[in-house]
């Protein structure tokens, strides 16, 4: 760990995700990346233990948070940056192109109470914008692929990847969400990794490959480039493009996709309740050709 840079990781076994403290040790302020709200999609009932537990340890480090900051509209949880905000007075951000996102869901959901131009968020960022933390700078990198809004955020060593790249026993992320595209996973993955080769890259989601025993979430551009089973150096773009449309088109949903886009698109936010006090979320059912 970088005596300028604490890094507390908080592993989400459920959906297998890992939300990042991270703090200035100087100044002691903080963000908080990547957030879970705890849902249990069987009954309907949510909670904030998880989000609880990073807050507790920005109290014992003393760290005032700053800042959510979301790599993307995540498919797999749902986003617990409303409760920390409430808590904290953080401000929320995602990536610009959320926009596109909203804009692709919007009508799934029938979800009439969306802006289509992030207003949900507190902040939209670009491709090299610059958050101040404390006496640290947090870098904005604009990583489109597995979905047009993916954003990586650059904290001196320390590059917090989102859904782009796993570890490299596992691979890479999926590119077949609507917007997803490989080709553009390919090119933003090549750009993460031509930072300087001791990088360290911590990822948003662990799911243990298989021959590995533990969970883990923490790697280097170096080992990535020399050993990523799907895009070590030396695999060109056609290569990947097609390994990976034959891959995707094996995957099953996540299991949290339709609640989890359409809270996430919201900024976490539950859709507009009933006259009875209640939110519920829409599930779209087609019939099967």
């Amino acid at each position: 760990m970088s005596d300028k840079l604490l890094i507390d990781p908080f592993f989400d076994e459920a959906t297998f995700t890992v939300t990042y403290l991270v703090t200035d040790p100087v100044r002691r302020r903080a963000a908080v990346i990547d957030p879970v709200l705890d849902y249990d999609h069987r009954s309907g009932k949510a909670s904030t233990v998880s989000s609880d537990r990073v807050l507790a340890r920005a109290r014992e480090r003393g760290a005032e948070i700053d800042w959510v900051v979301e790599t993307h509209a995540h498919a797999d949880h749902l986003t617990a940056a409303p409760h920390i905000k409430e808590r904290t007075g953080a401000s929320v951000v995602i990536g610009e192109h959320i926009r596109e996102v909203q804009k692709i869901f919007k009508p799934v959901f029938g979800a009439t109470d969306v802006s289509g131009e992030g207003r949900e968020f507190d902040r939209l960022v670009a491709d090299g914008d610059v958050l101040p933390l404390g006496a640290l700078t947090v870098e904005v990198m604009h990583l489109p692929g597995h979905t047009p809004a993916d954003v990586a955020y650059r904290i001196g060593d320390a590059v917090f990847v989102g859904d782009t790249i796993f570890m490299p026993d596992y691979g890479t992320a999926r590119a077949d969400f609507p917007g997803g595209d490989s080709r553009q996973l390919y090119r933003s993955i090549r750009r993460l990794l031509s930072l300087p080769p001791q990088t360290r890259l911590f990822m948003c989601h662990d799911y243990k490959a298989p021959g590995r025993d533990r969970y883990a979430w923490e790697t280097t551009v170096a080992e990535e480039r020399a050993r990523n089973v799907h895009v070590h150096d030396g695999v060109a773009e056609a290569e990947f493009v097609a390994m990976r449309g034959k891959r995707d088109a094996t995957l099953a949903a996540p299991v949290l996709l339709l609640p989890s886009v359409q809270v996430n698109i919201r900024a976490g936010r539950l859709p507009p309740a009933d006259p009875n006090g209640i939110s519920y979320l829409r599930i779209p059912v087609r019939m099967a050709a």
